[in-house]
């Protein structure tokens, strides 16, 4: 009998992750150029990335499900994983380190695999929908504009493949989420985007940002690149559920009755949907009719919840209320506008912050980073709950407020002023009860009143300069702390400079505990802070409850999430450590020549039955059927392949754009060819691939000289830069920290090794290799280099990344020398990750850096640390 809790809890995305990280190579072999370049440059690897971890996995199974799957719904990559065919052929099981319930896809039977396939497939739409959900402050507005970005890129190269995106629509649930979506625009493209494709985007991308009512949307028809912004209720169709009374038609319009044609009727034929009340709902069509006229639609929810809890049903679509006319049914009726006009949505992609509706996990959720990870990633602040029971209001803010000034006693974290914000229920509850409150215990403790900031959203209680105010929260010049706000506690609130919350009056809704406590919690400045949340003792059993629906976690789970990581300050010790290293830098110079005219091309020696689609037919399974079969005459169905037929005008284009040479010059050339123009088009024609593999590169010969130069520099860099401030700020397990004030460090000569105070290790394999070599009497010096990959040390090797051609750089683990005072460079890696391309890369260009300086390079496993330790010394 199949489980009936399976469909609840069995987490797709989690064996979707798994899948792709095993076959990481494999897969982006399938990508193409443009887009591995795109993922190496986010790479967080990279000193220079700006992408966080989450931010970049939730981006490479973005283009995982683009590139590897062809925008698949994710039904049907369900069903393709399962069964193990397509692109899923041939992959093996991979185990989840967490508490999932299903580890191993064989533990369940046939009829668990239907149950979960139709619980995934009744979500499916007529467009790919995806889910990501990344919890509150791991950078979901800059996931997405990157995930935009992307798609214009490769949709200005590649204008007619359906995968990508030409526009872009982002719904916000509200006012406030709308405003944080400014980042969008504002955000520092070159952050995330190649160098070589910034102008590209600042001049083709037009942002139409919709956010007042009225406001038309004004895109051209049939126009690319148009990223539009928008709340929900400015684009979402509006149904009139009953006829007009003869009293409203006559007074509900605001016009003249005498009128012989109303600008509605004028307009009553362009638009298919009821007559509008107002003229904002006029703007509401207009919207709607202007994005039918975009090609190749993607939209992009953010905070497609709307709020925690069983609303994402409703939200994303999954409502069985038919008489809910949701955003959901919009982005249907857009997608069927946009089929009928031939073109499409090429995906809807939600963002939210819990894969999870109470007990159920989300069906289309592609990837998910939770809360408690976060934390302990420290992507965000640690948490620290104070519950309180039988206190009065007076009572429960005099403790809070204490409390907080010594919490944050000292604090100006990027030097900005550390907030606290209560939250009242309603607007006479904060202006009669709440703000007397805190003005009097601010009064205990010498505070002026001018500290506290007030914003309800009532033009009468909130001024102007308030709302102002309260928008320069996150600047140094800010002296506001005390924040006394009324439904503010939602999503869209962004100020990293609150440390702390109050909310000791249960509100209207439950959720609103839980958002109003991670208001508290973005991370601001080097260092993982603390945030203070204070609550009643009802409350924190709201928020334990909406903890346990939403992440899977307690609220204990919650306060302790962090606690395992310390961190650390390291030191820079005098005198600093310098080194000699020798650097190959090779270039390619490139001279133009005049091309010989009668050129032979060879076209009859290119290999085409590379390029052949043929068809073999096996009968039987047998050794001797397969024989028959590789001993038959397979089929030649090339003719079917979907070839480009160039004429001798597209022919000379396509080559002048690659060798960037004028038509003119070119034309000639291939006319004078031995094959001639009409060879060269026949054969072309017929495998397109010879154009690019055999013509193209011939021709370049004939109009360049590649001449190679190499050049062996030498310089003497600092194993270490000494920071402005004194020390860097390293996280890292307890058990991984090493001191040279340690026990074990005792008797050891400081001359040989900790140039850093402090080592912090990633692994035990080089925790413990680091004291056998400094045990070892065979070593003069030996010093960790790979715990500081971000620009401060100079000791790093340039290599060229196999997947996407760009050049990164590599940070080896340890640098030691010898008695004979040659020095060895030293990689710890896993077994598993040894023969991956990339660690190869690393390895063959640190060789030759090695070789060059006179060093020797050695990479070990971690399970030889100890066994093969010998090798370093070979």
């Amino acid at each position: 009998m199949a489980d009936d809790s399976l469909d609840l809890h069995f987490s797709f995305f989690k064996h979707l992750l798994g899948f792709y990280k095993e076959n990481r190579g494999r897969i982006k072999t399938h990508y193409r150029d443009l887009s591995k370049k795109f993922l190496a440059f986010n790479d967080p690897e990279n000193a220079t990335a700006f992408l966080r971890v989450p931010q970049y996995e939730a981006l490479e199974i973005y283009i995982f499900l683009k590139e590897f799957l062809d925008n698949k719904p994710v039904h049907e990559v369900f069903k393709e994983w399962y069964t193990r065919e397509g692109k899923f052929e041939n992959r093996r099981e991979i185990g989840l380190a967490d508490d999932e319930q299903l580890e191993l896809i064989d533990r369940f039977r046939e009829e668990d695999y239907e149950k979960i396939f139709r619980q995934i497939k009744a979500q499916a739409r007529q467009y790919p929908n995806y889910i990501f959900a990344l919890t509150m402050g791991t950078g979901k507005t800059i996931l997405m504009a990157t995930c935009i970005f992307y798609e214009f890129i490769l949709a200005n190269k590649f204008p007619k493949d359906p995968k990508y995106c030409h526009n872009a629509l982002v719904f916000a649930p509200d006012r406030t989420v709308l405003q944080s979506l400014k980042e969008i625009q504002t955000f520092e493209m070159t952050k995330v985007v190649p160098p070589e494709y910034v102008n590209f985007l600042n001049q083709r991308v037009q942002f139409h940002f919709l956010e007042e009512a009225g406001t038309s949307l004004n895109t051209l028809d049939r126009s690319r690149f148009n990223l539009i912004i928008s709340n929900t209720q400015k684009i979402i169709l509006k149904k009139q559920h009953k006829n007009k009374t003869e009293a409203e038609r006559l007074f509900g319009s605001g016009k003249p009755t005498f009128e012989p044609k109303s600008v509605y009727a004028q307009a009553e034929d362009l638009y298919s949907f009821d007559k509008p009340d107002s003229e904002a709902d006029l703007s509401t069509n207009q919207r709607f009719e202007k994005l039918r006229r975009l090609e190749q639609l993607g939209i992009f929810v953010d905070e497609a919840h709307h709020a925690f809890g069983t609303n994402l049903k409703k939200d994303v679509g999954a409502a069985k209320d038919k008489r809910v006319t949701s955003l959901r049914n919009t982005i249907d009726i857009l997608a069927k506008c946009l089929e009928d006009t031939g073109t499409r949505v090429v995906a809807c992609y939600n963002f939210t912050g819990t894969p999870y509706v109470g007990k159920e996990v989300l069906p289309e959720v592609v990837y998910a980073y939770g809360l408690q990870e976060a934390i302990n990633k420290e992507y965000l602040k640690k948490v620290s709950l104070h519950s309180y029971t039988a206190t009065q209001n007076e009572e429960f803010i005099s403790v809070a407020i204490t409390n907080f000034l010594k919490a944050t006693e000292g604090l100006r974290p990027e030097g900005m002023l550390p907030k606290l914000a209560f939250f009242a229920p309603t607007i006479d509850d904060l202006r009669l009860q709440l703000r007397p409150a805190v003005e009097k215990e601010l009064a205990k403790h010498g505070i002026s009143s001018d500290s506290i900031l007030v914003n309800v959203g009532d033009p009468k209680l909130t001024t102007n300069d308030e709302i102002r105010e309260f928008n320069a929260l996150d600047t140094p010049r800010s002296e506001k702390q005390f924040i006394l706000l009324v439904n503010k506690g939602r999503e869209g609130w962004n100020c990293r400079s609150l440390f702390g919350v109050g909310l000791f009056r249960k509100p209207k809704s439950k959720i609103f505990v839980l958002q109003a406590t991670m208001r508290c919690l973005r991370q601001i400045g080097d260092v993982q802070h603390t945030g203070q949340v204070y609550l009643s003792h009802e409350n924190l059993q709201i928020l334990n409850d909406e903890l346990k629906q939403n992440f899977r976690i307690t609220s204990a789970d919650f306060e302790n999430a962090g606690s395992k990581k310390q961190r650390v300050q390291v030191r820079v010790v005098p005198p600093p450590r310098t080194i000699k290293l020798r650097r190959i830098k090779r270039q390619f110079k490139m001279e133009p020549k005049e091309p010989r005219k009668g050129i032979d091309l060879e076209l009859m020696k290119a290999d085409r039955d590379k390029y052949r689609l043929l068809h073999y037919q096996q009968e039987g399974i047998s050794a001797e059927a397969a024989k028959k079969q590789k001993s038959g005459t397979p089929e030649d169905l090339s003719y079917i392949r979907d070839q480009r037929q160039f004429s001798e005008i597209t022919l000379v284009a396509e080559i002048s754009r690659y060798l960037n040479k004028q038509c003119l010059g070119i034309q000639p050339i291939l006319a004078s060819t031995k094959e001639g123009t009409d060879g060269i088009l026949k054969a072309v024609n017929e495998f397109n691939e010879l154009l690019y593999d055999w013509v193209i590169p011939r021709l370049f010969r004939e109009f360049y000289d590649i001449t190679p130069e190499e050049k062996t520099e030498e310089y003497e860099i600092e194993l270490i830069k000494v920071p402005e401030r004194g020390y860097y700020e390293v996280s890292a397990d307890n058990d991984k920290i090493v001191r040279n004030t340690d026990t074990m460090a005792e008797g050891i000569d400081p001359k040989r090794s900790f140039h850093l105070d402090t080592y912090c290790f990633d692994s035990n394999p080089e925790r413990d290799l680091f004291w056998k070599l400094l045990q070892d009497d065979q070593i003069k010096q030996v010093y960790f280099t790979g715990m500081l990959t971000h620009g401060q040390t100079d000791f790093f090797i340039q290599y060229i990344d196999p997947e996407s051609h760009t050049v990164r750089s590599y940070y080896p683990d340890f640098l030691f020398q010898k008695e004979d005072d040659t020095y060895v460079i030293v990689e710890v890696k896993g077994e598993h990750q040894m023969d991956d391309p990339v660690v190869k890369a690393k390895q063959e260009f640190a060789e030759q850096t090695a070789t060059a300086s006179g060093m020797t390079y050695r990479m070990i496993g971690g399970k030889e640390v100890i066994s093969g330790y010998s090798k370093l010394f070979s």
